[in-house]
């Protein structure tokens, strides 16, 4: 559209000849990326130190309860990094509780201040805000604070919070804009009176009582770090516990939880909320196996039921590009493009893609410099590493144990596993009957490990080092050959030496 007015056509008085349009079409741009998370962040700046000329939209619509914040994404805003330092908080009241043990003198009552936290995680988060404005502009990216759609394969418009309208062309477009929490649409009061992961890391109060609908990592990772600053939390699962993950360690995971301090609500789900005249939220639910209704009130609901991909604003329909109509997310092939040419998406928006901040990092790297004409390099999925950070840790890469069950059959596979307790809980005198390693390999030839399990402190640090094992084809043996660093919780998962086949206690005994 813009593009072919931006080919000189030109026609000569009184003749039928015409002069064709020029070979070269000049675009604004060689680069315009929609989205200005992790991942779009990332393929612009590595775009524009490939010498593109790259201009990056981004913009947040407010949540339904109004929240708002700066560019950076998800992760830096409202996911990864405030939800690893408010987990950092609850960790760090454990921690207190086991000093009195090790022989610290803690005086007093101790208790934990929300406003304090909420102000030290909201700075540092728009000093990150901040930092990536400094990059785009060191790195010479035009930031565009712009509501973007597509109006063809070339051609993206952008709209601002006052309505203006700025037409850009380029050669190539990026779609990185992600996705953003649900709503349950069938629970009247939900939207109304309810937050999500958008809005609890900017909470100025604290949330108080509250009931976190919803059993995946988001959910309980916010159950547990509210449960860990002394909150009364409430988990309400509809069916199973980190659905996608390996069922077996889910369920360690819930089980150390509920130790922990946090409620479950197995098997229910939400049937309305009502805010009473105290200002406290009644909800009624349901019990999915005996049909009984309960009652309780809460201070706040937090709904974890999903995300849903922002695609619905970006005008995809009207150029053709493909969605899968279950999830609404972009078909995508291999090299991240779409079914229109020109058009690429990569990311949480993308069908059958891993919902991690450094997947599309280096996905979105990658894809700068094919387009570049740098590299035919694709990104790799498999075997991406990932911990989801409840008061247990749980880190993994590879395959679930089901999963490798239905790829290569129960007879096919081996699993190692082992119960250990960390060092550090043995003076504290905590309970480490959920520390758990789990590894597991083809039952034939050398053993290749297919995929390892971990539970435990400090579990996303012990898994990244694993990781780079998976990349360079590890097996059991290699395994038995590490060394390990004494005394470490990592240890313990190259001296991992009884099968679950066999029957034996895998408790780790002595040091």
């Amino acid at each position: 559209m813009a593009a072919l007015c931006r080919g000189r056509h030109r026609w000569k008085t009184n003749s039928l000849h015409v002069f064709t349009r020029n070979l070269t079409v000049k675009y604004d741009y060689d680069l315009v990326v929609i989205g200005g998370g992790s991942g779009g962040l990332a393929c612009s700046k590595e775009a524009a130190q490939l010498g593109q000329k790259v201009a990056v939209l981004d913009y947040v619509e407010p949540s339904a309860q109004g929240t708002k914040w700066g560019l950076g994404g998800t992760c830096v805003n409202v996911g990864c990094i405030p939800k690893k330092l408010m987990h950092q908080a609850a960790l760090l009241g454990s921690a207190v509780k086991d000093a009195k043990k090790y022989g610290w003198q803690i005086s007093g009552t101790v208790s934990h201040d929300w406003a304090t936290m909420s102000d030290a995680v909201q700075n540092h988060v728009r000093s990150l805000n901040w930092g990536h404005r400094v990059q785009l502009q060191d790195k010479k990216v035009k930031y565009l604070n712009l509501k973007g759609s597509l109006l063809d394969e070339h051609t993206v418009k952008g709209l601002s919070k006052a309505g203006k309208e700025t037409i850009l062309t380029a050669k190539n477009i990026v779609i990185a804009t992600g996705g953003r929490p649900k709503y349950p649409t069938n629970v009247p009061g939900a939207m109304e009176h309810g937050i999500t992961s958008d809005d609890i890391f900017w909470l100025k109060k604290s949330p108080g009582k509250t009931l976190v609908v919803g059993a995946s990592y988001v959910a309980l990772e916010c159950a547990g770090f509210l449960t860990g600053i002394g909150l009364d939390t409430t988990v309400m699962v509809r069916s199973i516990a980190l659905r996608g993950f390996d069922q077996q360690i889910a369920g360690l995971v819930t089980d150390y939880m509920e130790d922990y301090g946090t409620r479950f609500a197995w098997q229910s789900v939400p049937k309305r909320v009502d805010k009473l005249s105290s200002g406290a939220l009644q909800v009624t639910w349901t019990n999915t196996q005996t049909g009984n209704e309960s009652q309780d009130t809460y201070d706040s609901v937090l709904w974890a039921v999903g995300r849903a991909p922002e695609t619905k604003a970006l005008g995809l329909d009207k150029l053709g590009v493909q969605l899968n109509k279950e999830t609404g997310k972009i078909v995508v092939a291999a090299d991240e493009s779409t079914s229109v040419p020109n058009i690429y998406a990569f990311g949480d928006i993308s069908e059958g893609r891993p919902e991690l901040t450094p997947t599309a990092i280096k996905a979105g790297k990658l894809l700068a410099h094919r387009l570049a004409g740098q590299s035919t390099e694709l990104m790799n999925y498999n075997n991406v590493a990932t911990t989801v950070f409840t008061p247990l840790e749980y880190g993994c890469v590879g395959l679930s144990e089901e999963e490798a069950e239905r790829r290569h059959a129960k007879d096919g596979i081996e699993v190692y596993h082992a119960f250990y307790k960390p060092l550090e809980f043995t003076v504290a005198e905590r309970d480490a009957k959920q520390c758990y390693i789990k590894v597991i390999c083809e039952r034939g030839g050398d053993q290749k490990i297919l995929g390892l399990h971990f539970t435990g402190p400090n579990a996303g640090e012990v898994t990244q080092g694993f990781a780079l094992g998976f990349q360079c084809g590890a097996s059991y043996s290699h395994l038995l050959q590490t060394v390990g660093i004494h005394p470490t919780c990592a240890e313990e998962v190259v001296k991992v030496n009884i099968t679950k086949r066999s029957g034996l206690d895998a408790t780790v005994t002595g040091c």
